[in-house]
């Protein structure tokens, strides 16, 4: 593109650069181009070499410690997940603009807008992108939407400029270079950026046409301390199959009761990767995004609350495209807990620093969140096999590692933990007028299979490749049959 007077001129070099290494200049410990610092390193292979260590000495004793630590771990981690999910019932925190409220603003009132649509290799999903603009009500002259394509990627650039885009969008090519993520694109079209909130939408999005204005709004009510507008998103084929409904499912839950849980006790909320309007301002103070972390989004929640601002969840959907296929969203997925796992690492590396920002509790369940989340999932593959081998065949062995006061907490856990799992997810679809999503609710635990697949996948990653982000295609058959 060339510069205009409502583009500014960039160097390219440089705008490259910096969206590439400029948190991990301004603030090493803060980016995730090092999986692991020195003494997260060194704490791990000491730790893994103390447990096999004590297991090669003293086998039942250590693994019964073992047992007992992860069932504690279980049990902590359900209960807050009920707690969170009750609060979130309660509806409170959530934000919500009416729609005179909206259309309230004037033209005069309103900021100017930048969203940011990064796509690489989606040829097939780039004339989406007219709809989805098209469909915004907010003022043209005060909105700026900018393509984020990479440079080598002629394929989807030929078919952007084929789309007869709308004036409001500008095609930004992206000079080719590693890392190839999400973070670094929008880093980059931050450079040309003119507006005084940005958002992010993929080019497949349908966000509710009076997102924008809500947003404005929302910001206006709750003051200069929330620098992040988080709003929901949901699908629009969650009934193409069973695996889009778990999906539906998931995501209903987690925007419509976990977040708003999370933002009534003022913990670090973990953003959604499309549909959080954030102030430039603050956007640029914080470092912008980690270019190097495959879940940017959730590293920036973390930065948003560590730096004293916080998030806010707005009542306003976005419809996305749900994955339809298992081998695709296990990529995606595994891409999710890796990055999850990343982010962790980060934010612990000065956890007397981290403890003083975010206090007690909030430390306490981004840990939960963060690090709990994938570690669990992983875990349920243990438990799991170890469940069979007690049913088959009943070994000793495996019974002398549950001793009563290890025993009965694992059968709650997973009687009660089970069923409250399932409880919250009838209770989020009734909620939220999913009730085509019954199936897949009653029969998630297979949807639990997958998860546990995909942590082991992005664990393993974590050591090999942690940076390395792995496609997810859109665009999918069948995927714009379901409504």
């Amino acid at each position: 593109m060339t510069p205009s007077a409502e583009h500014p001129q960039v160097d390219p070099v440089h705008a490259l650069d910096e969206a590439i290494n400029g948190l991990a200049w301004r603030d090493p410990m803060a980016s995730a181009s090092r999986a692991f610092v020195p003494w997260q390193r060194n704490a791990l292979i000491v730790s893994g070499l103390a447990a096999m260590a004590l297991i090669a000495a003293w086998p039942l004793p250590a693994l019964t410690v073992i047992m007992a630590v992860l069932t504690t771990a279980y049990v902590v981690t359900i209960s807050d997940r009920v707690l969170l999910f009750a609060r979130g019932l309660r509806g409170e925190a959530i934000v919500r603009v009416t729609d005179d409220e909206a259309l309230a603003l004037t033209d005069e009132e309103l900021p100017r807008y930048t969203i940011l649509v990064p796509a690489y290799k989606e040829p097939e999903v780039v004339a989406l992108l007219i709809g989805a603009v098209g469909g915004l009500d907010y003022p043209s002259a005060k909105l700026q939407v900018l393509l984020l394509l990479e440079a080598d990627d002629h394929g989807t650039i030929d078919a952007a400029h084929r789309a007869n885009l709308e004036s409001t969008v500008t095609i930004i090519e992206v000079p080719p270079a590693e890392p190839r993520t999400k973070p670094k694109a929008c880093n980059y079209g931050l450079h040309f950026a003119t507006g005084e909130i940005v958002t992010i939408y993929d080019a497949e999005d349908h966000p509710e046409p009076l997102q924008l204005r809500r947003a404005v709004a929302a910001f206006r009510r709750l003051g200069d301390n929330v620098a992040c507008i988080q709003a929901k998103l949901s699908f629009h084929n969650g009934k193409q199959n069973l695996l889009t409904g778990w999906f539906t499912a998931e995501y209903g839950l987690w925007f419509s009761f976990i977040l708003p849980g999370l933002m009534s006790s003022r913990s670090p909320i973990p953003l959604g990767g499309t549909s959080n309007h954030l102030k430039r301002s603050v956007l640029e103070h914080i470092g912008a995004w980690d270019a190097f972390n495959v879940t940017e989004d959730a590293d920036l929640g973390v930065r948003i609350e560590t730096a004293g601002y916080h998030t806010a969840v707005l009542e306003s959907t976005t419809m996305e495209e749900a994955n339809s296929d298992p081998i695709n969203w296990i990529r995606q997925r595994s891409r999710w807990y890796k990055g999850y796992l990343q982010t962790w690492l980060v934010h612990t590396r000065r956890p007397v620093a981290l403890y003083k920002q975010l206090g007690l509790v909030s430390t306490f369940r981004m840990t939960v969140l963060l690090a709990g989340t994938p570690l669990i999932a992983i875990l349920n593959t243990v438990f799991w096999m170890m469940t069979l081998t007690w049913f088959l065949g009943q070994p000793t062995s495996l019974g002398e590692l549950f001793p009563a006061p290890i025993y009965y907490p694992a059968i709650a856990c997973l009687v009660l933990g089970n069923a409250a799992t399932l409880f919250m997810g009838l209770i989020s679809i009734r909620e939220n007028g999913q009730q085509e999503l019954l199936v897949p609710v009653l029969t998630v635990p297979l949807y639990w299979v997958m998860m546990s697949v995909a942590a082991i996948k992005g664990g393993w990653q974590l050591l090999r490749n942690p940076s390395f982000w792995e496609k997810t295609a859109h665009g999918l058959p069948g995927a714009g049959a379901s409504t």
